[in-house]
Parts: C-alpha cells; structure tokens; sequence
C-alpha cells in the first residue's frame, strides 16, 4: 500500500520512488508524489522513516523533507 496525502485543496497524492543515476555514476533515490496509484515512471512506496510532508501554502504541491 502506497503512502496518501490530500492537501489543503482536498486532491490525494501518492508517493513514488525511482532511482536516477547522477552525473558521477552514483544512483539515488528520489520521491515524488503523483495523483494516481500506480505509476510508469516508479513504484509506489511508503513514507520513509525520519521523512515528513511539507506542503507549500500557495500551491499546493507536496515535497518530502527529513525531519529536523
């Protein structure tokens, strides 16, 4: 079961992951949020821990942050 946010506007989001190779040959893992479960660009993941989701008050548009 893939993590789901709705925001301030009321449209849920799941969260993705994929991994992309930076330009000195290390892979990392980036996380994004997409309005549909299941994805082509990446798998459905849960949120990982020490992570929380921050949403920008003027848009709407969710990001996940490590927790300080």
């Amino acid at each position: 079961m893939a993590y789901k946010h709705t925001n301030s506007k009321g449209i849920t989001y799941y969260l993705h992951s994929t991994e992309v190779t930076l330009r000195g040959g290390k892979l990392q893992t980036i996380y994004f949020f997409a309005k549909v479960e299941k994805n082509a660009k990446g798998h459905p993941v849960d949120l990982p821990a020490g992570s929380v989701v921050k949403e920008n008050p003027r848009n709407g548009f969710l990001t996940v942050s490590k927790k300080k």
